[in-house]
């Protein structure tokens, strides 16, 4: 059987053989050739079964090989017998036959009597499996070869029906039939089974399948073999065993020109890639071009964004009931709260509190969640990102050196941002977005996934302050290790104040009774750290520094979440287990390995630093409120020199908002719904006016995490040819998965309980994979690796065999001291010039 590959039942008959290229000797298309030229064609034939079709075939044979009237009732009747297929069972099945019916067999000698074909599809034909491999739409081909003895010559017959026809039990599954071809001969050692599978491969070629569809002529169809050979690579005999299965390429090359008979071959056959492209370039789905291209009116840009979305919104909801939709929202769930704790944190050590790990909870959920409800592209993620942090800490550092009050200077600044966004709107600004270049694109994208790899492992080092690995221990030294509490520089001053009844104010002890019997240590030896350190006292011993590996431990599930990530993503194209199962595990992966990682670490016990999440809504620094006002401490020159910081914000903002927005909307996603580059702009602006008063972070969107969404996202072929890789369809465009993502962020407080079990080291882990998968979905990744490989093992890539070699390192190496550059920039405290430099 063929579908785009071949198989074949192993001699054993019990299981079809793995899918591969069909090699075919040459010579079997020069007999099939010659059996098209001398041989029945019926072209467009009514008929309505199997047994019409084959006495039309036999009635209309040339007269220089008609058979005889015996003869063809003989083949008839044999043509007419039910033929046995090699059906597809699952392993339940196969293991059920086994035990019910282990000795099960012929008898020697002994054979089945054959039945007739039957004229409606047999119940095996309509339970088989293997209908799921069949796409939509198909039909199928029969192809009928075999020696006979009672014939002198051959007999070859090439029909094509009208219209497709079922034709009862004669396919292995219940489906309309159009082309037939029969051969059948005096025994000539496999020459016809050659020619039958000749025969077959033509069938499953793009180009002759039109030929044969469109031919009114025998001419025509001689003309498609012909158009076949000229495309055949030779492999010569001597280098190549013909026994050798050539397994199915990982991606089929791209259809090319091809000449042929007809005018509609000049056309090029499009796959699955250029029909979707047709797709998006069509009326429906404008392409990115005219996304970005001016309309010459204030706010014109945005205006087409709206009407170009608003005939999606509803879609953009009921596309998302989808499985995979909720494994995209438990993962990214994850990964923003843990960026936002993260920012969050590093946010409150910058401005003294004024902005915590409450607010970047709050200001994530409520900016997240407007974005995903009223932008054009629902897939974008927002988040703080490091530039912005970086101007945060200056702003505050500037406001405690001038007596400035930083979140009303903030705020001024905000409003400032979000009126030139505004302006950058109306005029259309976003259309500078198409001389964005891959050079630019790339570079950006690797320097925030580099962020995102260098950040999970600077988070796992600094667990070795916290639990400091215990490099000196030694097990012979194990009688001379102890830790014990000492509380005795507290009684000290008691004692000598009631003898010289002089006695200094003493501090303040609760459970420390006065008495004048001297302290006995052994009171104070059940003590924990904790009580101790909190009566005032202080710990000696040689073991009081000892902390349990949690250290190690940490970094097993840092590593060990990320491995599971990528083991558990690429199960998806793994030889085990059903495709549904697969598809399944794939789709959760990122989902199993936190949970499988969580476990690891519960059946431990180990105290490893666990996800803390706030569990009261109140300003982290209680000398602020929710609301900020615009007048009140500073100056009321504030509000005008504010303009001037705004606008290195504004181009940060643009810049990395675009970027970002460019990224997410390449071709190669194959977007269905369009981008929206001026409305997102919109949004992100008004969100940074309403984040300014209420005094929350500012919010744009996060590549990585962005990256992430839409790979949880992706979409391919449900049903695909044996031996053929899954098509990618595209991107499930919806808006639910954020908004849930925003909700669930914004309902963290109550959710405290139950994300405290979660190991942070298995969140840094998650990181480490978003930032790794990001890195690797870019060119640049490819041609770094490139400067470490020999020519010899380079991969056969498309632009190696335009471009030479040394400009493509030459490129790269550009490329690779740019992102240095921007690395270094972004750590000093010149990193408010970030944007500029991008």
């Amino acid at each position: 059987r063929w579908i785009k590959f071949e198989e074949k039942v192993e001699d054993g008959g019990e299981r079809w053989s793995t899918p591969h290229v069909p090699a075919l000797p040459l010579h079997s298309l020069f007999q099939l050739r010659t059996c098209l030229q001398k041989g029945t064609m019926l072209l467009d034939l009514d008929a309505t079964s199997f047994k019409e079709i084959i006495n039309k075939a036999l009635s209309g044979q040339p007269e220089e090989a008609e058979l005889q009237p015996a003869l063809r009732e003989r083949l008839a009747a044999l043509l007419l017998l039910q033929p046995q297929h090699q059906p597809t069972k699952s392993l339940l099945q196969l293991l059920a036959e086994l035990g019910f019916s282990p000795c099960r067999g012929k008898a020697k000698g002994r054979s089945e009597p054959r039945t007739q074909l039957s004229k409606t599809p047999l119940k095996e034909q309509l339970r088989n499996r293997f209908k799921k491999k069949v796409p939509p739409g198909a039909e199928a081909a029969h192809v009928a070869v075999g020696e006979v003895e009672f014939l002198e010559k051959p007999f070859a017959a090439f029909i094509r029906l009208r219209r497709g026809v079922s034709l009862g039990s004669l396919a292995e599954v219940s489906l309309p039939s159009r082309f037939l071809f029969m051969l059948l001969g005096p025994p000539k050692v496999r020459a016809y089974h050659e020619v039958g599978r000749a025969m077959a491969t033509l069938l499953t070629d793009e180009l002759f399948q039109r030929v044969a569809r469109q031919a009114e002529h025998r001419e025509d169809l001689i003309t498609g073999i012909e158009a076949f050979l000229d495309e055949l690579i030779v492999l010569p005999p001597g280098k190549w065993a013909p026994s050798t299965r050539i397994p199915p390429p990982s991606h089929l090359p791209p259809p090319r020109r091809r000449t042929a008979v007809d005018p509609l071959d000049q056309q090029p056959h499009g796959n699955g890639d250029m029909t979707a492209a047709g797709d998006r370039a069509s009326p429906g789905h404008p392409c990115s071009e005219e996304e970005l291209e001016r309309t010459g009116r204030l706010f014109g840009g945005l205006l087409r964004d709206i009407r170009r979305k608003a005939p999606w919104y509803g879609s953009d909801f009921s596309d998302a009931l989808h499985p995979q939709c909720l494994s995209a929202v438990l993962y990214i769930y994850l990964a923003t709260v843990t960026n936002a704790i993260t920012f969050g944190g590093m946010l409150g050590d910058a401005t003294a509190n004024m902005q915590g790990v409450l607010e970047s909870f709050l200001g994530t959920a409520f900016a997240g969640f407007i974005f995903c409800l009223f932008s054009g592209q629902p897939l974008t993620i927002l988040s703080s990102t490091g530039p912005v942090l970086v101007f945060e800490r200056l702003l505050f550092s500037f406001s405690q050196d001038h007596s400035l009050d930083y979140l009303e200077f903030r705020l001024w600044i905000g409003l400032w941002v979000a009126f030139f966004g505004v302006v950058l709107v109306a005029t259309e600004a976003s259309h500078l977005v198409r001389y964005f270049t891959r050079f630019t694109e790339e570079g950006f994208c690797a320097l925030i996934s580099l962020i995102f790899i260098y950040d999970s492992l600077k988070k796992m080092l600094s667990l070795a302050d916290a639990f400091p690995i215990n490099w000196h221990y030694r097990l012979d030294n194990v009688t001379s290790y102890s830790c014990t509490c000492n509380l005795r520089r507290l009684f000290n001053p008691i004692l000598t104040c009631l003898s010289t009844l002089q006695c200094p104010p003493l501090p303040s002890i609760r459970i420390i009774p006065v008495t004048l019997m001297k302290p006995d240590p052994c009171h104070f030896a059940g003590l924990s750290r904790t009580q101790c350190l909190d009566q005032g006292g202080h710990l000696l011993g040689t073991s009081c520094q000892y902390v349990p590996d949690v250290t190690l431990i940490s970094f097993l599930l840092f590593g060990g979440t990320s491995l599971f990530c990528i083991a558990l993503r690429r199960f998806r194209s793994s030889r085990y287990f059903p495709v549904a199962v697969r598809k399944l595990v794939s789709d959760f992966a990122v989902i199993l390995a936190i949970l499988a990682s969580c476990a690891v670490d519960a059946v431990l016990g180990l105290e490893t630093p666990k996800l803390l999440v706030p569990s009261e809504l109140k300003p982290t620094n209680p000398a602020r409120g929710w609301i900020v006002f615009p007048f009140g401490v500073n100056p009321w020159w504030v509000c005008l020199v504010s303009a001037v910081p705004a606008v290195l914000v504004t181009i940060l903002i643009f810049m990395d908002q675009q970027i970002t927005a460019v990224i997410l909307n390449r071709k190669e996603y194959k977007l269905q719904k369009g981008a929206g580059f001026h409305l997102d702009l919109l949004c992100v602006s008004l969100l940074m006016a309403i984040t300014s008063i209420i005094g929350l972070p500012w919010y744009v969107s996060a590549t990585v995490i962005s990256l992430a969404h839409m790979e949880s996202l992706r979409r391919e072929s449900s049903t695909s040819a044996p031996g053929e890789h899954p098509k990618f369809l595209g991107i499930r465009e919806q808006r639910l998965t954020g908004l849930a993502v925003f909700i669930l962020m914004g309902a963290s407080v109550f959710l405290a309980p139950v994300l405290k079990h979660i190991p942070m080291p298995v969140l840094y882990g998650v990181f480490l994979h978003m930032g790794a998968t990001a890195l690797n979905s870019i060119q640049f990744t490819d041609r770094v690796r490139l400067l470490l490989m020999p020519a010899k093992h380079q991969p056969d890539l498309v632009y190696l065999r335009h471009v030479p070699l040394r400009r493509v390192h030459l490129f790269t190496v550009i490329q690779l001291l740019c992102l240095a550059l921007l690395w270094v920039l972004k750590s000093t405290a010149a990193a408010i010039i970030f944007p500029v430099m991008v």
